[in-house]
């Protein structure tokens, strides 16, 4: 058997019980309540525009909620792979199910499905693919793809196709990071499209490379220098990896996370005191991606550590307003007195976990210290259904929703274990 074969029979044989269908319904509604949240941003009207002019096929329609649901920096992350599985599956899932052939739990199992092969592949990718490659765009058509196959009742050899012809298809570089520029939404939308049209391709027995992942001219080969293949299939008993997913308290890069769960701990010990230094320590991703001092745009400072930090420290609370042109400003001076650098244990720890010091001197000369080796969010520290709840309202509240469609929104979705998915017309029209 191929490595993709294996993947696709490690999915299929896995055992889903009730908690995991709830798990899928929660992480669900934060996707979609990011993506409709993402409707009130520049680059989501962008996309809504874009849409429109495009009809509603149903790739199209992935590709709009999958660009959406990334814009915030609000979605899901897992750490292990490095993906944000969320924009790219639950994406896929909401453009494609049908409400006369798929029940919800359908509609959660395709969920499970797609993050399980999404996350695995990106488990697989070593370390240096990340350095120039987005993994969430890379990996994700294998998660659509494979969600795909479980919403469409795909044979195994024609969700192998699928994956083959959706691995083909992987693209993303992190280049976008130098200007700012909007593709990294772009990577999202991509990713969630791919998967549809190698799904449906499949169906109509339009084959794919059996050996997309290992062959000498596959996935691994051609992006991943350092790759673990083993990885794909390892820990097969392992809870679902959807359950191993981190939900981000907080609207920005998750590599600023757990920096961020310090200094909010630090800010309630200044009692007032002035901020000589802070030193910031953590692993080397984070600076890859965040080290950035100079902030000119709301998307910068959503990838600095350095303003991330100043934020938590000086306010005590990260919105979406601690990133705006106001806060940059308030907080150019904080901003220049923030070292960060990699150090131990949190270089080595990385990525099975995602972790940060924080060590903070004031002119009174005292010196205060802040440890995380998992931030709030994480499965360790997971948001209970009650904080998850009350995220989607926020998300809701700024995509313009009243409290009425709101409360339909969340209810209708937190059922989805045991009614039908009809959800999903109500969630398209919204988008397209």
């Amino acid at each position: 058997m191929t490595l993709t074969q294996q993947l696709i029979s490690l999915i299929r044989t896995k055992e889903v019980s009730d908690s995991d269908m709830h798990r899928a319904a929660i992480f669900t509604l934060d996707a979609i309540a990011n993506a409709m949240a993402g409707r009130n941003t520049e680059p989501g009207r962008k996309l809504l525009e874009w849409g429109r002019q495009q009809g509603r096929d149903a790739g199209r329609r992935a590709f709009v909620i999958g660009g959406l649901t990334h814009i915030l920096e609000t979605d899901d992350l897992h750490r292990m792979s490095v993906t944000h599985p969320g924009c790219v599956v639950v994406a896929a899932v909401v453009a494609a199910a049908d409400t006369d052939a798929a029940t919800g739990a359908d509609f959660l199992r395709a969920v499970l499905h797609g993050y399980e092969a999404m996350c695995r592949i990106g488990n697989a990718v070593g370390p240096t693919h990340y350095q120039i490659w987005h993994n969430t765009s890379t990996c994700g058509p294998y998660g659509s793809a494979m969600a795909m196959a479980s919403l469409n009742r795909l044979s195994d050899t024609q969700a192998m196709h699928a994956l083959g012809n959706a691995g083909t298809q992987s693209s993303g570089m992190w280049e976008f990071l130098a200007t700012g520029a909007m593709s990294k939404h772009l990577h999202a939308a991509r990713a969630a499209e791919s998967g549809i049209i190698a799904a449906d391709l499949a169906a109509l027995q339009f084959t794919g490379p059996p050996k997309i992942l290992e062959g000498d001219k596959g996935f691994f080969a051609a992006a991943c220098p350092d790759a673990i293949p083993s990885a794909v299939t390892a820990n097969q008993q392992a809870p679902w990896e959807l359950t191993q997913t981190s939900i981000k308290p907080w609207p920005c890069c998750r590599h600023t996370h757990p920096s961020i769960d310090a200094a909010l701990h630090l800010h309630g010990e200044l009692n007032g005191a002035e901020i000589k230094h802070v030193n910031v320590e953590t692993y080397q991703a984070a600076l890859d991606v965040c080290d950035r001092l100079l902030v000119e745009s709301e998307y910068e400072a959503k990838f600095s550590l350095h303003h991330s930090v100043a934020v938590a420290l000086q306010n005590g609370c990260v919105n979406f307003q601690s990133f705006d042109a106001e806060s940059r400003k308030e907080l150019a001076c904080l901003r220049q007195k923030i070292s960060i650098a990699a150090a131990e244990p949190w270089v080595s720890a990385y990525p099975a976990s995602w972790g940060a010091r924080v060590t903070l001197m004031t002119n009174r000369g005292s010196e205060h210290i802040a440890d995380r080796t998992s931030a709030r969010g994480d499965p360790e520290l997971a948001l209970d259904d009650n904080e998850m709840l009350e995220k989607a309202r926020m998300l809701l509240e700024f995509a313009g929703c009243d409290r009425a469609d709101s409360s339909r929104i969340i209810d209708s979705i937190v059922s989805l274990p045991t009614s039908g998915s009809d959800i999903a017309v109500f969630l398209r029209n919204q988008f397209i």
